[in-house]
């Protein structure tokens, strides 16, 4: 049988006087599971002091991230906003320059007149808006090709439509029918007859190549220039020619000299446009003589 009682002995040091305690076996349970309880509630403070400790970092941490999250949110924000505003002006611009291109229409996606109040709405970012904001981009590149390669051909054709007078001087016969200087008798004429001194420099009346350079019966010396679009201008009864086939000219490069070859009864130029190879009036093409378009 065991015993009830302990004896709790305590000596300080060899010489002092010891000191002796009895305990019963009830005293000593109640003291082992006091200190027991005090060692567990340590460590449980410790360990839920250390876990709100990592908490609250955590915490901290996340409120960070959210806080940086929400300032790249709000800075993408306003760069969506300012990319669909710049979109939106060069949609204006280039629907101008598409008028200024002549192009009637850019395609289905034109908007109609609107109006109202002005609010300013939040942007919403989602797929739906940075698809649509992707489509509208590739719609306006496609635009500005086209409208690009438009302006390209009205430059080109403004540079090949023959816009000035080859020389200056007195128109002495118009195109059309008319009394024939030598036989009298009506016939057509093809060209313009500009009276000048002889040997005054005759000029390209825009930009192109000149395919035929020499003797041509009737005109004499004469010079054909192609300028692209099936234009070509005639220049004849020259005194001197001083281009050669295949050279390329631009508007206002010198062509000949006035003079009076082949049958003509005094010094002047035969002048005429061509288009598909049929002769129209040159006089609806001088801008500056006011009596017709550049078109």
């Amino acid at each position: 049988m065991s015993s009830k009682h302990h004896t709790v002995i305590f000596v300080p040091h060899e010489r002092a006087q010891f000191r002796k305690w009895r305990v019963s076996n009830r005293q000593l349970g109640v003291v082992i599971g006091s200190v027991a309880l005090a060692l567990l509630g340590g460590l449980v403070s410790l360990a839920l002091f250390l876990s709100s400790t990592t908490d609250r970092g955590e915490l901290s941490r996340l409120a960070a991230e959210n806080e940086q999250l929400r300032g790249l949110n709000q800075e993408f924000e306003t760069r969506l906003t300012e990319f669909r505003e710049r979109l939106a002006e060069s949609e204006d611009r280039t629907r101008k320059l598409a008028i200024v291109a002549g192009l009637q229409s850019l395609g289905a996606s034109a908007e109609g007149g609107v109006g109202g109040a002005f609010r300013q709405a939040p942007v919403e970012i989602s797929e739906t808006t940075l698809s649509e904001a992707e489509a509208r981009l590739d719609l306006l590149s496609g635009r500005l090709e086209e409208v690009s390669a438009q302006l390209e051909r009205n430059l080109g054709l403004v540079s090949a439509t023959p816009a000035i007078r080859p020389v200056s001087g007195l128109i002495t016969s118009r195109f059309g029918h008319r009394r024939d200087p030598i036989t009298g008798q009506r016939a057509y004429h093809s060209g313009i007859d500009i009276s000048a001194p002889p040997g005054k420099p005759v000029k390209a009346a825009a930009a192109g190549v000149v395919t035929k350079a020499g003797h041509y019966g009737p005109l004499g010396r004469a010079v054909y220039v192609a300028h692209g679009f099936g234009i070509t201008t005639v220049y004849g009864h020259l005194s001197r020619i001083n281009v050669s086939p295949g050279q390329r000219l631009e508007r206002g490069e010198l062509v000949g000299l006035v003079g009076n070859s082949g049958r003509a009864t005094g010094y002047h130029l035969h002048y005429e446009v061509q288009v598909d190879g049929k002769a129209v009036d040159p006089a609806a093409y001088f801008l500056e003589s006011g009596v017709g378009a550049l078109f």
